[in-house]
């Protein structure tokens, strides 16, 4: 399995592949953005779009945006489906891919059942709890 980044201008031919994992991952995302606008920043380059193909067969995608700060670049996990983040060759294809955009940390909001397993299978941290009252 390869991990590939989709060129803004090719969101679109594999849009219909891919927006059913995406889907999913945004059903918990508190209603910040639809899918239709998540591929409205793909396609703009705000965020980008990342694949894992096996063979001919994409089997998972993630957005990633980046976030400056004055001591970090952090490549920030909108949304993930498939098998994107399943194992430790592809996990390392992700942070090798992060470390050439100029990342210094990964980072993404889950669901406590997702970040007990990122904990366990890739070690991630957990540095915020994020909590929201709607007005």
């Amino acid at each position: 399995m390869n991990i590939q980044q989709v060129h803004p201008t090719f969101v679109c031919q594999v849009w219909p592949r891919i927006s059913s994992m995406l889907s999913r991952a945004l059903e918990h995302a508190g209603g910040e953005y639809s899918l239709d606008q998540l591929q409205f920043m793909l396609v703009r380059g705000e965020q980008y779009l990342l694949v894992v193909e096996d063979g001919e067969d994409i089997v998972g995608a993630a957005s990633v945006a980046f976030q400056n700060y004055p001591s970090a670049r952090i490549a920030f996990i909108t949304a993930v489906g498939g098998k994107l983040i399943s194992n430790q060759e592809v996990y390392g294809q992700l942070v090798d891919w992060c470390k050439a955009n100029g990342c210094t940390k990964i980072r993404g909001a889950a669901r406590e059942s997702i970040a007990r397993l990122w904990k366990q299978k890739f070690g991630f941290e957990q540095r915020y709890i994020i909590v929201e009252q709607q007005l």
